[in-house]
């Protein structure tokens, strides 16, 4: 009988210590497993011990305190999120999708008291995962509505025409600065890369007279750079036709007065010779002209129309 209670004790301490030790290799084993974690490339992670932030860390194989006093939470820092406002993509089927319209979100107010509906996306980085995770508790209806406001802000500033129009890209580039600076204050911890309008359309019922509107603007516009360009050509054509009849006015004054001044110089060049030997200079005078005239392949008429008397002809005796 006491053997047989040795025995009974003997098992069940056997029994008792196995137990134990298979607690602390089943501890042993968890820690191990919760003592490392893995961060992909895309990620970094936020690490809290005791529910208190101690550090964030990137990617990679890291060791830290196990049985949860130390937590790790993953932020995917690289991946570019996007953001759709006034309609939202939905997917039905295989490789099949289609908007929904959200027009609560799109239906705005110009500045000319005009209705448009607006649809538009941002897209973001998280660029401080801190920030990001404690920060701001509501953290994408946050982002949603400081969207809503820049962009109704920024349409309610402008007329529907310019809205629809001319002023996309500067709305696009000023939500841009806007959103980031309001982020940023609002320790959201997010970078805004790109904010994109996509359809800009007035309400249903004033569709059909805005794109009359929209034609007549693209007609006068047509026509105002057909008329720049008729514009273009002609002027230039004018001007190079205007410098032409310039330059040969100025080339015939310069001309005459060349001639006039040759005249002058030759008149005077006689006139000095004239006062030297007056007879000389007169018959010499007398002689070119007389060989002037008969020395022309046109003969000059030396008897008058009326057959009265010779034309004057110096005697040559005299």
């Amino acid at each position: 009988m006491a053997e047989e209670k040795k025995v009974k004790r003997a098992r069940k301490h056997i029994g008792t210590t196995l137990f134990i030790w298979l607690i602390i290799l089943a501890a042993a084993v968890a820690a191990g497993f919760s003592s490392f974690y893995v961060i992909d490339e895309t990620e970094n992670a936020v690490i809290t011990r005791l529910g208190k932030y101690t550090k964030t860390v990137e990617s990679g194989l890291h060791a830290k305190l196990p049985f949860g006093i130390d937590r790790a939470y993953t932020v995917p820092v690289k991946v570019v999120q996007t953001e759709q406002f006034g309609f939202k993509t939905v997917k039905a089927g295989r490789n099949n999708e289609y908007k929904n319209n959200i027009s609560n979100e799109s239906t705005m107010l110009t500045g000319d008291l005009n209705i448009v509906d607006v649809e538009w996306i941002i897209q973001y980085r998280i660029v401080d995962p801190k920030q990001w995770l404690f920060g701001v508790y509501e953290k994408e209806q946050t982002i949603r509505d400081i969207s809503r406001s820049v962009i109704n802000t920024l349409v309610g500033d402008r007329a529907i025409l310019a809205v629809m129009g001319s002023e996309r890209t500067n709305i696009e580039n000023l939500a841009l600065d806007m959103m980031n600076e309001n982020f940023k204050q609002l320790g959201l911890g997010i970078n805004v890369i790109a904010v994109k309008l996509q359809n800009i359309v007035p309400p249903s019922g004033v569709q059909d007279a805005f794109e009359d509107v929209n034609k007549a603007t693209q007609d006068m516009n047509r026509f105002i750079n057909e008329g720049k360009e008729a514009y273009n050509a002609e002027i230039p054509r004018a001007q190079g036709e205007a410098d032409r009849q310039l330059q040969v006015a100025e080339g015939y004054a310069a001309e005459r007065v060349n001639m006039a001044k040759g005249d002058v110089a030759r008149f005077n060049a006689v006139y000095e010779e004239y006062k030297r030997s007056p007879k000389v200079t007169k018959e010499r005078i007398y002689l070119e002209t007389m060989d002037e005239i008969f020395g022309s392949e046109k003969k000059p008429q030396l008897i008058d129309s009326e057959l009265d008397n010779l034309l004057p002809v110096k005697n040559l005796k005299d």
